[in-house]
């Protein structure tokens, strides 16, 4: 009983004291590596996070990134011209729209990677189309490079996992990008499917209860 009463103690005083590690894991390459590990943790072992940028959105507003500060999102990179993965990453982040509705600790971006095309009027008649009417979706057009860039540097925004083309090679990705309250990535998910699509509404809750 002695014995027993001293290992519950221990246990209570050191056990208790470890900091508890994430369900939803952190990445910090490429190559997304998932690191399970408690927000202690990342904050020391975790460099990577989105660089900060200002596009223009379907409204003709300056969209700039400090607005996502203290904000869970998702990120896809797409073009109104495109007819084969395109509309069905549309549904699914309509989908994921739907589970937080109006909800400002949320936000969706779709980042055109045909700028010279989709200009802001070309992105405000596809919201239309669309039906994309929330707040929290901005639709994004700017500078080929700078998108490029962030696109792949920052968000590691690639056909295939881990595999790095050159910046002004064209960009066609079905790949959803989560990223959490601190700019730091969170998940990858297919965005053409919707069981991908509820796995993210999924890890977004789990990381907005984390806070």
């Amino acid at each position: 009983m002695r014995n027993f009463l001293i290992t519950s103690i221990l246990w209570l005083t050191f056990g208790c004291s470890q900091p508890q590690k994430s369900t939803i894991p952190f990445y910090n390459s490429p190559d997304f590596t998932p690191y399970f590990i408690s927000e202690a943790e990342a904050a020391t072992q975790i460099s990577h996070r989105i660089k900060p940028f200002a596009f223009y959105n379907q409204d003709s507003v300056l969209y700039d990134s400090k607005t996502l500060e203290g904000k869970v999102y998702v990120a896809n990179f797409f073009f109104t011209q495109c007819n084969n993965i395109c509309p069905d990453m549309t549904a699914q982040l309509k989908r994921i729209e739907k589970a937080f509705p109006g909800n400002p600790q949320v936000a969706l971006l779709s980042f055109s990677v045909t700028p010279w095309i989709d200009d802001v009027k070309t992105l405000q008649k596809f919201s239309e189309k669309n039906q994309i009417s929330s707040s929290n979706w901005n639709l994004l057009t700017g500078s080929k490079e700078e998108i490029y860039t962030l696109a792949r540097k920052s968000f590691f925004a690639e056909e295939s996992i881990g595999f790095n083309k050159e910046t002004k090679e064209f960009l066609h990705t079905e790949h959803f990008v989560l990223v959490d309250q601190k700019g730091r990535i969170r998940g990858i998910y297919n965005g053409t499917m919707a069981l991908d699509a509820e796995q993210c509404i999924e890890d977004m809750q789990a990381i907005l209860k984390e806070g």
